[in-house]
């Protein structure tokens, strides 16, 4: 346990104080006294940019790093689909845990869901995973871009009418107390959801072995570490982020008397008029053995057509970059 106070940074979005709050609580449990830092990033300075167009960087990320590693914090916490799988240098992955429902919510008016939207309805998402995903079950879509942390988002819902919903991930709602307002979760086999949706990650400097194993007692669930090892290594293997339409989704499941990690993981293009898909199981669970698994679908995938979707995604993203702040 660190005799010193863990200084914690954090974004400070609602959702993100929230989880970095549940952190600082199972700290104080163990007796470890924490300070919140509040401090903003890429993501939160362009707030209106679509992500895509960003650019291919740690949008929400990077500037808690650059604190970490200048001394200003300890530690870090993320929602880790938002966590690049290559950390910078001196950066470590300490815990992950705590994962919720990692589906996507469709959020819709007028008492709507995901089988009663209208032909050509409006729906907004941020994402190109799910745009894609959304086009490829009706291409009679119309699909909208939308920005901004949750209630931002759920403000834009009630002001523009002519949309019939947004799609957002459960486990936010579920973590603001605004469950009530999740029209529909939307299936796994409509949408699967990003790599490491739903759990939350601390980060540390990685010579900080104090804090690495007060935030490892208080956050690190050994069978969430093995299913978004998977997904994170698929991720990776495919050197994906925010800007290319990846989804993944792992569980820790018994099959057939035995326990293995099973992934399952889809790429489609942003029209969804290509889908590459496929799953696979390990019953090595360990972390080796998760991302090995992840190494070896997204293999699988490439050779069945995923790499050139991911071509052309990647440049339409590139053709209309946003500067960066």
């Amino acid at each position: 346990m660190p005799e010193r106070s863990l200084r914690i940074g954090t974004r400070g979005s609602a959702l993100a104080l929230r989880q970095t709050e549940r952190v600082r609580a199972r700290l104080a449990e163990q007796g470890c006294c924490t300070d919140r830092v509040e401090i903003r990033t890429t993501g939160d300075v362009l707030p209106d940019a679509p992500l895509a167009r960003i650019g291919d960087r740690a949008l929400f990320t990077k500037q808690l790093d650059d604190a970490m590693l200048e001394g200003r914090i300890d530690a870090a916490i993320h929602s880790l689909k938002d966590l690049p799988t290559r950390l910078p240098d001196g950066i470590a992955l300490a815990a992950v845990g705590l994962r919720e429902d990692p589906r996507d919510a469709l959020v819709a008016r007028d008492g709507l869901g995901w089988a009663t939207l209208p032909r050509g309805a409006r729906v907004a998402t941020s994402s190109l995973r799910r745009r894609a995903q959304l086009l490829l079950a009706r291409p009679d879509l119309e699909i909208v871009d939308i920005r901004g942390n949750v209630d931002t988002r759920l403000a834009k819902l009630e002001r523009n009418r002519d949309w019939s919903a947004i799609v957002l991930a459960c486990a936010g709602l579920v973590r603001l107390g605004l469950e009530a307002r999740i029209s529909e979760r939307l299936p796994l086999e409509l949408m699967l959801p990003a790599p490491g949706q739903g759990a939350l990650a601390a980060t540390v400097r990685s010579d900080d072995d104090a804090a690495a194993d007060a935030l490892r007692r208080a956050l690190h669930e050994p069978e969430v570490e093995l299913a978004v090892t998977a997904e994170r290594a698929f991720l990776r293997r495919l050197e994906g982020g925010c800007q290319v339409p990846i989804a993944a989704h792992a569980t820790v499941r018994d099959e057939y008397g035995r326990r293995v990690v099973r992934l399952g993981a889809r790429i489609a293009s942003l029209g969804g008029e290509r889908c590459v898909e496929g799953a696979r199981t390990t019953a090595e669970l360990t972390v080796g053995g998760a991302a090995a698994l992840g190494e070896q679908l997204a293999d699988e995938l490439v050779a069945c057509g995923a790499a050139a979707i991911l071509d052309s995604v990647r440049a339409a993203s590139r053709a209309a970059p946003v500067p960066e702040p």
